[in-house]
């Protein structure tokens, strides 16, 4: 069996630049992907644009030229396809890892078809897009309720129940009301989160106030079935039935704690943020590093690609025995 220098887990933009800064030292690697390359970009909403700017999200040095100044996901797609092709990066796509053990200096990664690879270092950068926050309530699973929003024209003239009230859900919300979709948000707080985008905020609020956007804050859904949902009022404990042809679940994401924990990576048990060295990102277990939005534990609005591409040089530069590149920004905010 093929001894690998590193193996990246997950094909990301985070992992992309791991594999990037790998060729760059001279290391052999193997990037192991659950997905398609970069799959949690390819699940965001088709019509979705970045919020970084084209250039804070480039990766390999490679340019990334748009005619604006935001890339559209279609955009980053072909973008970081193109700087994988560029570096020849070597993948196993559609490969999910299942664990990874250490025995004595060398790391074995499994995968749940069965597979085996060999590294002397393993880098984690499994993001956190393919875990969504569940809700745990009757109906969540049922065929026409989802974690992921994808795009409007599927849902002209339906009832559509969202149920968030995050950046996701905001841009969702506006452009289901913009293709003829009665839509109704509901969310625990007593209004939309203000993290949500500055632009965003009077666009919404002027649409509530019309009537063109219903609202039901202090509010959670218990209950769907296969035409409602069920809401109950967290101040009155009041119910309200909503008829619902479609339901969006946008509550958020977390990383995959289960499969850090069976890689031996101890997590806080509050945050789930993991142990990990703030300079060089090796975990408590050594050789063994987190790279991207995955280290960021529930807080995962404060780990994104214009911080977490970083992660790579520092981890490849550590690897190496070189200075440590410092991403001040992730140890002031983590």
């Amino acid at each position: 069996m093929q001894v690998f220098d590193v193996i990246i887990v997950g094909g990301g933009p985070c992992g992309l630049a791991a594999g990037i800064e790998a060729t760059k030292a001279g290391l052999s690697h193997l990037i192991l992907e659950k997905g398609s390359l970069t799959e949690s970009i390819r699940e965001y909403p088709r019509r979705m644009r970045f919020f970084s700017t084209a250039e804070n999200i480039e990766i390999g040095g490679l340019p990334f030229p748009i005619s604006g100044v935001k890339a559209s996901r279609d955009e980053a797609l072909q973008y970081y396809r193109k700087a994988a092709a560029y570096y020849k990066l070597n993948f196993k796509l559609f490969q999910e890892v299942w664990e990874v053990k250490k025995e004595k200096d060398l790391f074995t990664v499994s995968t749940t078809s069965g597979d085996t690879y060999q590294a002397r270092k393993v880098i984690m950068a499994t993001g956190y897009f393919t875990h969504p926050r569940w809700l745990n309530i009757p109906g969540e699973n049922l065929p026409h309720v989802s974690h992921y929003y994808d795009e409007p024209f599927k849902y002209s003239f339906t009832n559509v129940v969202l149920i968030g009230a995050s950046n996701s859900a905001v841009e969702a919300a506006l452009e289901l009301y913009r293709h003829d979709v009665t839509i109704t948000v509901v969310h625990r707080g007593e209004d939309f989160r203000n993290t949500v985008k500055y632009w965003l905020v009077p666009d919404v609020k002027n649409r509530v106030k019309e009537g063109k956007i219903k609202t039901m804050f202090d509010s959670c859904v218990t209950q769907i079935d296969e035409r409602n949902v069920t809401v109950s009022n967290l101040k009155t404990g009041d119910e309200t039935q909503l008829p619902a042809d479609f339901v969006f679940i946008l509550t958020g994401y977390i990383p995959d704690a289960d499969l850090l924990r069976r890689c031996g990576i101890v997590l806080d048990s509050e945050s789930q943020v993991p142990v990990f060295d703030k300079e060089t990102f090796e975990t408590n277990i050594p050789g063994l590093y987190v790279c991207g939005t995955v280290l960021a534990g529930i807080h995962t609005e404060k780990v994104f690609i214009e911080n977490g591409r970083e992660h790579a040089q520092s981890i490849i530069d550590h690897i190496m025995g070189r200075e440590v590149h410092k991403v001040a920004e992730l140890i002031d905010r983590i």
